[in-house]
């Protein structure tokens, strides 16, 4: 596998070197200072930056809007074109902050990407609507499927009156480009995604999962996972690079080291809260100096996590209900609205 790994960046590694296309809708004018390096969105064959900007620290308390929008427009001007963003973020700040960010010109600069949490037809059709108001954007260039985090949640997706429902209805109308999904908790649960996809033959765009030092020894998204994307040219969307801070407190690896092991792997971005331009710069030099890391260079990080990753602890988005949103808030899939 970690041969296999190493041979996959490399070829990613030469994707990234490609320029950006000029005529690509939502990868327009961007940076050629070298900061930041492009791969392909798996069968999309548009560009995206290698770092994505997450949206749910744009929105965080402590973050003033106009330090918020500060930031993104930084991101950007350096050559940072992808979105990360929910509707469920910070109820509704963060989409309201990057709307505000994505005017004056900004909107042709960047690949939006949104989420829902619906699981029926038309709580995730109503959610969209929001988001779209909120983001001040007539379409979004990504809609994922929010938390695929139990071994039900594909069957609610697929189930009549599901969320799949929802999807071809939004892209029929031109409110979206392209699906995807995302999930935290176990690689059993997007395997089973998948699998229900070709079932019903649908086709996915993306996938969202965590990838990061410690997920290579437990329950593995990079391990049963990713090898599955890259056979069926899905784009690969890695974030919790660091667990929302949970793996830097192992004190094994730093945050450089993080982000550098992500972006080795064949995904298409790396997503990454960012709160300052302090944490900013981080990501920009992630992405300059990730591609000088040896195969040994690898192999020691994993080989510095391998003992402290082993039952999931610094991984808590896997092993505890902390971070799963939707079963805090029910409301949000949409049956107690049917009622």
């Amino acid at each position: 596998m970690m041969a296999d790994n190493i041979k996959r960046r490399e070829f990613i590694g030469g994707l990234a070197a490609m320029s950006v296309a000029a005529n690509v809708p939502g990868a327009r004018g961007q940076s050629s200072n070298g900061e930041m390096p492009y791969r392909t969105l798996g069968k999309t064959g548009v560009k995206v930056s290698a770092i994505g900007l997450g949206g749910f620290h744009l929105g965080l308390s402590h973050l003033e809007e106009p330090d918020a929008i500060k930031i993104f427009h930084s991101a950007i001007d350096r050559g940072i074109n992808f979105s990360d963003n929910s509707w469920d973020y910070n109820q509704g700040v963060s989409e309201k902050r990057v709307g505000k960010a994505l005017k004056n010109g900004y909107r042709d600069k960047v690949f939006v990407m949104t989420k829902f949490d619906g699981r029926t037809k038309g709580s995730a059709l109503k959610q969209l609507d929001e988001s779209l108001q909120r983001l001040e954007v007539d379409h979004v260039d990504l809609w994922q499927f929010h938390e695929n985090i139990r071994l039900e949640d594909p069957d609610r997706f697929f189930a009549e009156g599901g969320a799949v429902e929802a999807m071809q209805e939004a892209k029929k109308a031109g409110k979206i480009r392209f699906m995807g999904f995302t999930g935290h908790k176990d690689p059993s649960v997007h395997l089973r995604m998948l699998e229900m996809a070709d079932k019903h033959d649908f086709s996915f765009d993306t996938a969202q999962m965590p990838l990061n030092v410690m997920d290579a020894h437990f329950r593995s998204f990079g391990k049963e996972v990713v090898p599955v994307l890259v056979k069926k040219q899905m784009g690969i969307l890695a974030m919790k690079s660091m667990g929302d801070g949970n793996i830097l407190k192992a004190k094994v690896v730093t945050p450089l080291e993080c982000l550098q092991y992500a972006l080795s792997l064949p995904t298409s971005v790396v997503i990454t809260g960012v709160d300052s331009m302090e944490i900013l710069d981080q990501a920009f030099q992630a992405a300059k100096t990730y591609s000088s890391l040896s195969k040994a260079d690898i192999e020691g990080i994993l080989k510095k996590t391998v003992s402290v990753a082993a039952d999931g602890k610094y991984e808590p988005f896997k092993t505890t209900p902390i971070f799963d949103s939707t079963a805090a808030h029910p409301e949000w899939l949409g049956y107690a609205a049917q009622a």
